[in-house]
């Protein structure tokens, strides 16, 4: 997708209370992803190249919304909602594994591919439930504290406009705290590299 010219913000906290309270007002009531643990945050190092893989195998869609997420560089989950015909479905993607990790009665097999296993919940907690499950939840982003979850397209969109351009840090931090993402534009919050660096927020936006 040509993205058109943009904006470009980026600021440094010493705080990070004073971080976060720029990240929600920035933000506004736009969709948005956050740590499920803030002081680890999740590693986007590889985060592009899975969103990307996963779209062109088909196994999610432009218009999923985003709910979970988790991404290492040997293996990623997901859990997406999305339409199947007139019903409302919460699809959880992650690694086959030999041993269950959880009890899936309450959920159908959507999907079972090379490398990739795919159950379809009727309801957000359990699907959310059986992600924490299998990841634990460290490195992992959920969609919380708004209104709507953020979709694939938009966080696909202005990832890779973000990291596509300058930074303006020698060394930029890819563990994100907070990010949200919107038709128009996203920011994103992250961590220091190492101990005694500030927080980072970066945002792009249409140039209007």
């Amino acid at each position: 997708m040509t993205v058109p010219a943009t904006t470009r913000l980026s600021r440094t906290f010493e705080d990070r209370s004073d971080a976060l309270s720029h990240f929600f007002t920035r933000a506004g009531e736009a969709p948005r992803l956050l740590a499920f643990d803030d002081a680890v945050g999740c590693p986007l190092d590889q985060a592009l190249a899975a969103v990307e893989w996963t779209q062109a195998a088909g196994i999610l869609n432009d218009d999923d919304l985003m709910h979970a997420a988790w991404i290492r560089p040997d293996a990623a989950a997901a859990v997406v909602e999305r339409r199947d015909g007139e019903r409302r479905l919460f699809a959880y993607f992650g690694p086959r594994m030999d041993q269950p990790y959880a009890d899936l009665a309450e959920s159908e097999l959507l999907y079972d591919g090379p490398g990739v296993r795919a159950y379809a919940f009727a309801d957000r907690a359990q699907a959310i439930a059986h992600f924490l499950r299998a990841t634990q939840g460290v490195g992992a982003l959920l969609s919380l504290l708004g209104r709507r979850a953020p979709e694939l397209r938009h966080v696909r969109r202005w990832l890779r406009e973000l990291f596509a351009g300058p930074s303006g840090d020698t060394h930029p931090s890819t563990l994100l705290m907070a990010g949200w993402f919107a038709t128009a534009g996203a920011g994103c919050l992250f961590l220091p590299t190492q101990a005694g660096d500030p927080y980072c927020y970066r945002e792009v936006g249409i140039d209007s």
